[in-house]
């Protein structure tokens, strides 16, 4: 953990949450917006840039940029927006987080990078915008934390202007998350076991970073509330008066072996996996997504890991 991260949620603090969602979403995101970018390897190059505008352009295609105004919901520390600024696909960019860590991390991450952003904490399913501002609404595994899905798909739709698109990546499917999910928890078991090992223990993190790790996984449980089958999810958009709504779906291999990837580096000290493996880790998701890209022919997209949805607003009555 580093110097300047807030230590992670009580026991007291988690079951409080238990009771109390929004509660939990705050101190959940609080606490991890001064980590969140090393946790998940978030950065503001050509790897990053490289991933957010091919997730963008999968499901939304890459006519129409820039887009003029854009809105982020659930922004986190910007990697979505920031990445795609640098992309050239946004041009005037707004993000907004429930939480108000995530909120300074994005607008410091933004004022690092030389960009104007503004910020905003709110709440997806209450947005504090006018109707009809936005060119673009944007999301980045968001939705899954939101309790009306639904009720957030209005909200965007709401502010963005007649025509105007929104475009949601990232998000877990329920097959596809229930696979990754028992991945990660027999390589969180098997390493955390093996690491008492006398021989093996210079591979374990202290006992005191492994509970903290337990419970921040503990209060992640709460946080997310949702994963979505593809056509369900569409259709639940169409609902909100999405027009021209669209899905797809990535990572299959490459979420199965990701995601254990992602545990064992939690699980181990920071110092003893260094560039070489993360090169590894790196190389790995990327031939394991073209591999993935060939498989969709006759894989069904509902085993696939993550869902992007898009879908246009409706034109002006």
């Amino acid at each position: 953990m580093s110097a300047t991260a807030k230590p992670a949620a009580t026991a007291e603090e988690v079951e409080a949450a238990w009771n109390d969602n929004k509660l939990a979403q705050v101190l959940y995101h609080d606490w991890e917006a001064s980590t969140y970018d090393e946790k998940w390897s978030i950065s503001y190059d050509e790897r990053c840039v490289n991933y957010a505008r091919d997730r963008f352009d999968a499901i939304a295609g890459s006519n129409g940029r820039p887009y003029g105004k854009s809105l982020e919901i659930g922004a986190g520390t910007g990697f979505f927006t920031l990445n795609l600024k640098l992309a050239g696909v946004l041009a005037e960019a707004h993000v907004t987080d429930l939480s108000p860590g995530m909120v300074e991390a994005a607008e410091k991450n933004a004022k690092t990078l030389g960009f104007a952003v503004e910020g905003r904490v709110a709440d997806a399913e209450k947005l504090p915008y006018d109707d009809d501002t936005f060119d673009l609404v944007i999301g980045h595994a968001v939705i899954h934390h939101i309790p009306d899905v639904e009720l957030a798909f209005r909200e965007m739709l709401r502010v963005l202007k007649p025509g105007g698109r929104f475009v949601i990546c990232g998000e877990p499917t329920r097959y596809g998350d229930y696979v990754a999910r028992r991945l990660s928890r027999f390589t969180w078991w098997a390493t955390t076991n093996v690491t008492k090992l006398p021989a093996l223990s210079h591979w374990r993190r202290p006992q005191e970073e492994l509970d903290e790790s337990s419970r921040a996984a503990a209060l992640e449980a709460v946080v997310d509330l949702h994963t979505f089958d593809p056509d369900t999810l569409a259709r639940m958009a169409s609902r909100a008066g999405a027009t021209n709504v669209k899905t797809v779906t990535e990572e299959l291999l490459a979420a199965w072996v990701g995601w254990p990837i992602r545990t064992f580096e939690a699980a181990v000290p920071e110092q003893k996996l260094g560039f070489g493996w993360r090169m590894f880790a790196y190389k790995s998701w990327l031939q394991l997504s073209k591999v993935d890209k060939v498989l969709s022919a006759v894989v069904p997209d509902e085993l696939y890991y993550n869902v992007s949805i898009t879908g246009v607003a409706p034109p002006a009555q």
